[in-house]
C-alpha cells in the first residue's frame, strides 16, 4: 500500500498534473489528494467517456492528463477511447480500479466487469499494467504508462483493492458555477437526510405504485427501511434509473417513481429530453440532491450549478416542484402524484446516509422478476383510471 503523495509528487514531476474522472471508493485517497493539492487540478465529470472527452482537450491545449475511473465505468469510456483518442493518437494516464476482481468477494453488480476487465483492455488496444502498491513500483509503472503514451496511445493503470492508503480531503472544492436564482442558501445541516425523505414517500406512496430506485445509497435505504415488491433497486448501471423508469412508464397505467441521485442524473442528463418527448404520464422523477457521490467517499458533484426543475421543464416535462424540507417534499409528492406526468420533483438533501445501512439481501435478479410480475398483475379499476398514462 502506497500514500496518495508517493504517487501524485512522483507523476507530478513527470508532468502529470491534469486529473479527471469519475469517483470509485478504491480511487478515493488518490482523488482527494488532488482536490486538496494547489498545485494539481481535477475536473469531477459527469460521466467516464465525459472525463476521456475532457482530458483529451486538455490534452491538445498542452496538458499530459490522467483519466480516474471505475472498471464498471470503463463501458461508458470505450466508445471516446477507440473513435477519439485511438484515430487522434491522443495519449492519456487510465488509472482504472478492478472491482469484481476474480477471487474477492464483490457486490454483484461487479462480478461480469470484474471478471473481463483485462480482456475488455486489450481488445480495445488499450496496454495495461498493475498500479504500483509499493513505492519502489512506481517508477517502473510510470516509466511504462510513458513509454506507451510516447507512441500516442492511452496506458491503464489497473488499481487493486487497498493500493492506496487512506487520504482525507482538506478543502472539498466544488466544480464553479455562477450563482443563480436556483442556488440554495441552506446550509446542509439544514436540509432533512435521505433516509426521512424516504419513509415519508414509503408512507405516503399507492401500493399500486412502481419504484425504481437509483444505484448507490438510495436502493439501499430504501431496501433497508421496507422491501416491497413494487420496489426494484438498482446496483451498478450508474445513471439508467430514469431511463428504467421511462421504459417502466410506457408500458404500464400504474404510476411510475423514479428515485434518483444528482451524480447519477448528471451522468446521463440527456435522458431527461427522451422522457420530455415520449411524456409518459404516469412517470414521477424523484431527484434526491446531496451536492456529492455520496457512496465514494463525498466528492463533489457539479449539482449546485444546476437547476434540475428549469432543465426539466426545458426537456418537455409536464410540471417541476422542488422541495428542502420533508413536509415540502410530502406535500409536493402528494402534487406530482395528482399531476398528469412526467413531473419532476427535485429534493435537495444533506449528505450522509443511515449510520445501520445494510444491503440489498435479495439477488438482482430475483428481484427483477419479482418487480416483472408485480407490474404484469392487474391493477384496481379506480387506480388504472387515476394513474393511466398519456403520450
Amino acid at each position: 500500500m502506497i500514500e496518495s503523495a508517493a504517487f501524485l509528487d512522483e507523476a507530478a514531476a513527470r508532468g502529470l498534473r491534469f486529473y479527471t474522472g469519475v469517483p470509485c471508493s478504491y480511487l478515493t485517497p488518490l482523488i482527494n489528494g488532488v482536490a486538496s493539492s494547489r498545485s494539481l487540478s481535477y475536473v469531477g465529470a459527469a460521466s467516464e467517456g465525459e472525463a476521456v472527452a475532457i482530458a483529451a482537450g486538455a490534452w491538445l491545449a498542452g496538458q499530459d492528463t490522467v483519466v480516474m475511473c471505475q472498471n464498471s465505468g470503463l463501458g461508458n469510456a470505450v466508445n471516446p477511447l477507440t473513435s477519439l483518442n485511438h484515430p487522434f493518437r491522443i495519449p492519456t494516464l487510465l488509472i482504472c480500479t478492478w472491482r469484481g476482481e476474480p477471487g474477492r468477494k464483490d457486490e454483484p453488480q461487479h462480478t461480469l466487469m470484474g471478471r473481463i476487465t483485462p480482456d475488455l483492455l486489450r481488445t480495445i488496444a488499450v496496454p495495461q499494467g498493475v498500479f504500483p502498491r509499493t513505492d519502489a513500483e512506481i517508477g517502473p509503472a510510470l516509466d511504462a504508462a510513458f513509454a506507451a503514451m510516447h507512441e500516442g496511445t492511452p496506458f491503464a493503470l489497473v488499481m487493486h483493492e487497498g493500493s492506496v492508503s487512506p487520504t482525507a480531503l482538506d478543502e472539498p472544492r466544488r466544480a464553479p458555477h455562477a450563482p443563480g436564482h436556483f442556488e440554495d442558501n441552506r446550509e446542509n445541516g439544514d436540509r432533512p437526510a435521505r433516509a426521512a425523505v424516504l419513509e415519508r414517500l414509503l408512507a405516503v406512496i399507492p401500493g399500486d405504485a412502481a419504484v425504481v430506485a437509483t444505484t448507490g445509497k438510495c436502493g439501499r435505504e430504501l431496501f433497508t427501511l421496507a422491501d416491497r415488491e413494487q420496489h426494484i433497486y438498482q446496483v451498478g448501471s450508474m445513471g439508467c434509473a430514469t431511463g428504467m423508469g421511462l421504459g417502466v412508464a410506457l408500458h404500464t397505467p400504474r404510476r411510475v417513481v423514479v428515485l434518483d441521485g444528482d451524480g447519477a442524473a448528471l451522468m446521463k442528463l440527456g435522458t431527461l429530453a427522451t422522457v420530455g418527448a415520449y411524456r409518459p404520464g404516469g412517470l414521477v422523477h424523484v431527484l434526491l440532491d446531496n451536492g456529492v457521490h455520496d457512496s465514494t467517499g463525498g466528492q463533489a458533484t457539479s449539482s449546485p450549478g444546476v437547476d434540475f426543475p428549469a432543465v426539466a421543464l426545458a426537456c418537455g416535462y409536464r410540471a417541476a416542484f422542488a422541495s428542502d424540507d420533508v413536509l415540502g417534499f410530502e406535500r409536493a409528492f402528494r402534487a406530482a402524484l395528482a399531476t398528469e406526468g412526467p413531473v419532476l420533483l427535485h429534493v435537495r438533501i444533506r449528505p450522509g446516509s443511515m449510520e445501520t445501512l445494510g444491503r440489498p439481501t435479495v439477488a438482482p435478479h430475483e428481484v427483477a422478476r419479482r418487480f416483472r410480475a408485480f407490474l404484469a398483475r392487474p391493477m384496481q379499476a379506480q387506480e388504472h383510471a387515476a394513474h393511466g398514462r398519456a403520450a
